[in-house]
């Protein structure tokens, strides 16, 4: 309530609340913290679940690497596929490619009958348009059947 004092002028009186618009502006500055944070929060867990589909992804083809040469024959050429859960894949077989420029290594496979092949692993999860994949590759050695001539 205002009074009139001395000379005319107007006194306010001190009140012991808030204004609303105090009121609204501690209100706006709360929902943008919020707003933050929960983005934040939302991050993190895309993060995770992106985290853990791959450590899977990576699982299966550690699997699926570990199987070759048991349930699957490690040949020149052959290539595989098959599923593991919601994870899709293929695997080719192929000469290791940096042999082929370097001869002294062409030179001591022949000697030692060991043949390095190249093994890729593709591998992929997910529904279009959000699906994801990823690939491996190794090398192993290989002894190379060999026979002997009869002399």
């Amino acid at each position: 309530m205002n009074k009139i004092g001395q000379g005319g002028m107007v006194r306010f009186r001190a009140n012991n609340g808030f204004t609303l618009l105090e009121v609204l502006l501690a209100f706006v500055v709360f929902a943008l913290s919020f707003t933050t944070v929960m983005e934040i929060l939302s991050g993190s867990i895309r993060n995770t679940v992106r985290a853990k589909e791959y450590t899977e992804a990576a699982l299966v083809a550690q699997s699926v690497m570990d199987q070759l040469g048991l349930n699957f024959p490690v040949v020149q050429g052959a290539n595989y596929s098959g599923e593991s859960g919601d994870y899709q894949w293929e695997v080719s077989i192929g000469r290791y490619e940096d042999v082929a420029q370097n001869m002294h290594s062409i030179e001591l496979g022949e000697l030692t009958g060991i043949e390095l092949l190249q093994i890729d692993l593709y591998i992929s999860w997910g529904e279009p348009p959000r699906d994801k994949s990823n690939s491996f590759s190794t090398v192993r050695a290989m002894l190379v059947d060999r026979k002997l001539a009869s002399g």
